[in-house]
């Protein structure tokens, strides 16, 4: 009885639901680390353990999924993952556009400091060992990537958007988003350098826009998770490697900051995007 009650609630409030579990998985792995990097906990915790966080949000949309659609509902979920036939127009974009991007931030490197990016660097990730160009973005490809992709855009974006705009439904997914990074404020160096106060509004101002812009790609390519996990992975790899210097992760999000400006006015709130907005 206990468990059919727990179905039915969670089929009236799925993505409730789904932000509950999501935040609950990753934060159990981050919390820990967080309280050990503050010196709260004497019991060291291996701060590689932070990747595993990223698989919160896509075991939580498996798990919401399964209890409330059953298998269908799975294969309906993970249907995106293979959705390749999108026109080579976007296909080009979500590889390219951050490559790119990253050539500008390395061009501004060099004409102000002569200095051009070792893109050795692009192998080294934080906490684990030297993987390698190809070996490091698989990483963020498996991880930020597919693991959070999933849920975000593949279980949780639909469903807001069917009930709300798709403007409105990126802000909601965007806000939550943002705060399901909070505990790394309190572990990862990059982070605690922005400081909580400072940082977490600016963090929350550069997720918002990335939402919109993931929002866009989505609805455009008719709900192509494929496409925005490899916009996703190459951006996150590219931005926050040591090999762009102080310009990469800077230019790069202004270019997200402009482009979802322009995503709101010129494909207008309802769909963010020529094609409608999609609902499951």
């Amino acid at each position: 009885m206990m468990k059919n009650a727990l179905t039915n609630l969670l089929k009236q409030h799925p993505v409730v639901a789904y932000f509950i579990l999501a935040y609950a998985l990753s934060w159990a792995v981050e919390i820990p680390l967080a309280v050990s990097a503050q010196g709260w906990l004497r019991v060291p915790v291996p701060p590689a353990l932070h990747y595993l966080a990223s698989f919160g949000p896509l075991l939580a949309a498996l798990i919401v999924t399964a209890a409330t659609e059953g298998s269908s509902g799975l294969r309906q979920l993970l249907a995106g993952l293979l959705k390749w036939r999108v026109g080579l127009g976007w296909i080009l974009f979500a590889i390219l556009s951050p490559i790119i991007l990253f050539g500008i931030a390395a061009v501004v490197g060099y004409a102000t400091q002569e200095k051009w990016p070792n893109l050795a660097l692009l192998g080294e990730v934080a906490y684990l060992p030297y993987l390698g160009i190809v070996g490091a973005f698989i990483l963020w490809l498996l991880t930020f990537g597919v693991g959070e992709e999933v849920g975000w855009r593949g279980f949780a974006l639909p469903r807001l958007q069917q009930k709300y705009s798709a403007l409105t439904a990126t802000f909601i997914l965007g806000i939550v988003w943002a705060f399901w990074h909070l505990p790394a404020f309190f572990y990862r160096d990059t982070y605690m350098a922005m400081g909580l106060v400072t940082g977490l509004p600016l963090f929350l101002l550069s997720i918002l826009a990335a939402s919109l812009v993931f929002t866009w790609l989505y609805n455009s390519t008719r709900g192509s998770l494929l496409m925005v996990i490899l916009f996703h992975a190459l951006f996150d790899f590219l931005s926050v490697s040591k090999a762009g210097g102080g310009n990469a992760a800077a230019i790069m999000s202004a270019a997200v900051m402009i482009w979802a400006v322009l995503i709101v006015v010129v494909f207008k709130p309802a769909n963010l995007s020529h094609e409608k907005k999609q609902t499951a």
